[in-house]
């Protein structure tokens, strides 16, 4: 008889994520930004899967490459400079478009939607000066006054309702979880900080035809130029946590969507494996699992 298989822990997202260093990375050029944080993704896949075979020597090495890379901070300046207003970088510009026709205009005395920003690199971003959303702004290495530094796989349950979001941001932070298993288990967790439309509609009535959702920006490779992804079995794979999609936009280099958590308890959990289904030399390994 087949030992049973150990129950996965969640995985952390600082598993994935380079040591930090204290020297700032200085202002770069559009070229050097791509370039750098590139370069971070693909020490951090080779590490991911050099722990994964248990491989310690070549993880070390690894490590040690990460931190002469510049580590989190240098990666994180990348990615700030990125998204500045000036580069057209600023996703939340995309989500804020979505729903303020739904939302209306920002109203001090009323109650607000509630968002959460994993991977907040400021509170100067479009939705958090919109007025239009109770923000909470977390990362893994906080790099804002009002970003509390914390890693989204290992935040406390909400107890209540009154607890919960009615929106989750994940603008490129999927892509940053180095492993397949984790990437899922991190989808799967946002259905544990979401508000239940039932719920919602208390205070904040007529609005559940856009909350609670899930906004997740991916660069664009990652569902257009994947072996093991593609767009049908992305959808696939909300579906089967409760989401329908609602909004989508593809650019050149990012593709966004805006996912409506449906109403009701999840379909039955299903089983979603590493299967290639684009092959090609020219493909990326991006992929997404749930056991």
């Amino acid at each position: 008889m087949p030992a049973k298989a150990k129950k996965q822990k969640p995985t952390s997202l600082a598993h994935g994520r380079p040591p930090g260093i204290r020297k700032p990375t200085p202002s770069l050029s559009s070229k050097a930004t791509r370039t750098l944080i590139r370069g971070h993704h693909q020490l951090h896949k080779a590490l991911a899967q050099a722990e994964q075979a248990g491989d310690h020597v070549k993880a070390a090495s690894l490590k040690k490459q990460i931190e002469e890379y510049g580590g989190l901070k240098s990666y994180q300046q990348a990615s700030i400079q990125g998204q500045s207003n000036e580069r057209g970088g600023d996703t939340s510009k995309v989500l804020l478009d979505w729903l303020r026709e739904s939302l209306g205009p920002a109203k001090s005395s009323s109650v607000k939607p509630r968002m959460l920003e994993v991977g907040a690199l400021s509170t100067t971003n479009a939705c958090s000066l919109s007025g239009l959303f109770e923000m909470t702004c977390i990362d893994l290495n906080s790099q804002a006054k009002g970003i509390e530094q914390q890693d989204f796989m290992e935040r406390p349950l909400p107890n209540s309702a009154d607890d919960k979001f009615d929106i989750i941001s994940l603008s490129l932070v999927l892509n940053y979880v180095p492993d397949h298993q984790a990437r899922g288990q991190m989808l799967h967790r946002t259905l544990q900080f979401l508000r239940q439309s039932s719920d919602l509609r208390s205070t904040l009535p007529s609005y559940d035809s856009v909350l609670p959702s899930l906004f997740l920006v991916l660069p664009a490779p990652c569902v257009t130029n994947s072996r093991y992804l593609n767009e049908a079995k992305l959808t696939e794979i909300m579906e089967s946590l409760g989401y329908k999609m609602t909004q989508r936009k593809l650019t050149t280099k990012l593709i966004y969507y805006l996912w409506l958590l449906k109403e009701g308890p999840a379909p039955s959990k299903r089983s979603f494996h590493k299967r290639e289904i684009n092959p090609g030399m020219t493909r990326n390994n991006f992929c997404v699992t749930m056991t």
